[in-house]
């Protein structure tokens, strides 16, 4: 629904061990026309359900593409285009993302990205494909009014700067 976002669902292999699956292919992003190499990787802890961090992102030069998955727990997961003139400017979209499926979202530069955790202890590994430069994140409220978010619930864990971001169009 948006251009550029892509969810990555990888096909486990099963044995009498268990499974084995690959969870990320730069060569497969290339067939698919997505040019990424991780410089970074992030992994964000969530002790509590309900958890909210979001909704981020850096403007350019320093914009940031990340691939992300849950790798423990699950979380519902929003990207929003923040892209100007995008023909899906201000849209947003959803992903379950859920550490058993082991599914991830491909993010591109010019989105902002959150998720709202659906079980206590959900971990979610980045991607990046930019390291973080300091002074340059921003972001956009949750629960702005210019995206219409549809969370599946209120956030019982929030940092006190995502909880306070201006509405869009005046940070």
């Amino acid at each position: 629904k948006i251009a550029g976002v892509f969810l990555v669902e990888p096909e486990a292999q099963r044995d009498d061990r268990g499974s084995f699956s690959r969870i990320f292919c730069a060569r497969a992003f290339a067939d698919a026309g997505i040019v990424f190499t991780t410089v970074q990787i992030n992994l964000s802890g969530n002790a509590k359900r309900h958890t909210l961090r979001g909704m981020h992102y850096q403007d350019p030069p320093f914009a940031e593409a990340k691939f992300v998955r849950a790798v423990r727990g699950r979380a519902f997961d929003v990207v929003v285009d923040l892209r100007k003139g995008s023909a899906t400017e201000r849209r947003w979209v959803a992903v379950l993302l859920d550490s058993r499926a082991m599914n991830g979202v491909f993010v591109p530069e010019g989105c902002a990205h959150g998720f709202l955790t659906l079980e206590d202890d959900t971990d979610i590994l980045y991607q990046m494909g930019r390291a973080y430069v300091e002074g340059h994140a921003k972001g956009v409220r949750w629960n702005d009014p210019a995206f219409s978010i549809k969370w599946p619930a209120d956030p019982a864990v929030i940092a006190e700067r995502d909880a306070n971001y201006p509405d869009y169009g005046r940070s």
